[in-house]
């Protein structure tokens, strides 16, 4: 066995004999390390889930990417444009395109005996990817679009169906203004009120309000009728990307294909808000992760320290002996990766298994109206956890270097004069 190593093993087996200090003063140092990589764990399954958590949100209602008309158009209704775009077989063939989909979207009012409610009525056709509503689906079925007449069912929230008092099967009247199908002798249009009569296929609710209280889903057809479109005459398309973390690529490389007349417009671009707020939760993140690093070392100092005081006369003795400095670094510096390790291992094992019981039975839940979800998300990538774990090391074993000085710098003459 080589003989640094056997020393600090000695070094660290001995620390609770013989009414050492050090004993209370190491485990203090082991539960910091453990505490802080407990935290540290957490703290990124918590924020990463949440991001993730929020993000699938948003994109269930508008995908990735949209692609509509370029123009001044600044309304919640996109000018049309032909759905059989030359460009279409060369999108599908990009690697990290998914799936792409038609859609139009116009403004209305629902009317009701007692109430009235603004709404957002998004038209989909028989391509639509109806896996997020349907995971949310609370009551009801969804519709299906088809290419040979117009639908008359409705998908709405569940808090626009509380607010209006409705429920599946129930009768809507949505009141729309739209511009005249016919321009005057002068090429202008005027606006006329339409109304269109809808019967609730299904409910959903996503606890994202910013689009529960306002998003309903129509057979497209039914806008295309309301704006006198063909049926050639979509509102754009929208874009489902495998990765989201190439967006911006995809979005670029699709503005490239698509020509000057259209643009495509990123998730992140429509929905800025809320993206820079995710953003945010890294930096607040980081400050924790700091934090509990800091803590680490400082405690992991602190021991170092008190196990050299307590060995200084070892120290003078196998200084004596001809053990060089870098020698005497070595042992301590080997007891402090074992502290260290052994609170990593502690501390991997109470943030990994606070994580699995908040994954499984969702203990701590949250005020979904504020937060836009019920409970606190979990989401464990091993890769983040390794180089937490790594980067603790690292640093916990950098911030040793200093006190192992100290070990080195004790002279036996001064220790061994009093024995």
């Amino acid at each position: 066995m080589n003989v640094l190593f056997f020393i600090a093993k000695r070094v660290i087996g001995m620390r609770g004999k013989g009414g050492r200090i050090s004993r209370p003063t190491v485990n203090i140092a082991i539960a910091g390390v453990a505490i802080g990589i407990a935290v540290m764990i957490l703290t990124i399954a918590i924020v990463v889930g949440f991001q993730i958590s929020i993000r699938d949100k948003v994109e269930g209602f508008n995908t990735d990417i949209q692609i509509n008309k370029m123009d001044d158009n600044n309304s919640m209704e996109p000018s049309p444009i032909d759905r059989f775009q030359p460009f279409l077989g060369e999108l599908k063939n990009l690697l990290e395109v998914k799936h792409i989909q038609i859609y139009a979207t116009k403004s209305g009012i629902i009317k009701t005996k007692t109430e009235n409610e603004g709404v957002l009525l998004k038209g989909v056709g028989v391509d639509y990817d109806w896996t997020f509503i349907k995971k949310n689906l609370v009551k009801g079925t969804v519709i299906h679009a088809v290419d040979t007449m117009a639908g008359n069912g409705i998908i709405i929230s569940k808090t626009i169906a509380s607010e209006l008092e409705a429920d599946t099967g129930s009768k809507l009247v949505i009141f729309f203004m739209t511009h005249t199908r016919k321009a005057d002798s002068a090429g202008n249009y005027s606006y006329e009120q339409r109304v269109k009569t809808f019967y609730v296929k299904g409910i959903y609710h996503t606890g994202l309000d910013e689009f529960d209280r306002v998003v309903v889903f129509v057979d497209i057809a039914q806008i295309q009728n309301l704006n006198f479109w063909t049926y050639k005459q979509v509102g754009g398309f929208e874009i489902t990307c495998k990765d989201f973390e190439n967006v911006k690529e995809n979005e670029e490389a699709i503005n490239k294909i698509i020509g000057q007349d259209l643009e495509a417009t990123s998730i992140r671009k429509t929905n800025s808000a809320i993206f820079d707020w995710l953003d945010l939760q890294n930096t607040s993140a980081a400050i924790i992760l700091i934090l509990m690093v800091i803590v680490a070392a400082i405690a992991m100092i602190s021991a170092l320290i008190v196990l050299i005081l307590e060995n200084a006369n070892m120290i003078g003795v196998l200084k004596a002996l001809g053990m060089t400095n870098w020698g005497i670094q070595k042992i301590f510096i080997m007891d402090g990766a074992y502290l260290i390790l052994t609170g990593l291992f502690f501390g991997n094992i109470a943030g990994l298994s606070l994580c699995w019981l908040q994954s499984h039975y969702g203990l701590v839940k949250l005020d979904q109206q504020t937060y836009y979800i019920s409970q606190v998300p979990i989401y464990l990538n091993w890769e983040y956890i390794a180089l937490l774990n790594a980067g603790a090391f690292i640093v916990c074993m950098l911030m040793l270097i200093l006190p192992s000085f100290i070990a080195s710098r004790i002279k036996p003459a001064v220790i061994l004069k009093y024995e």
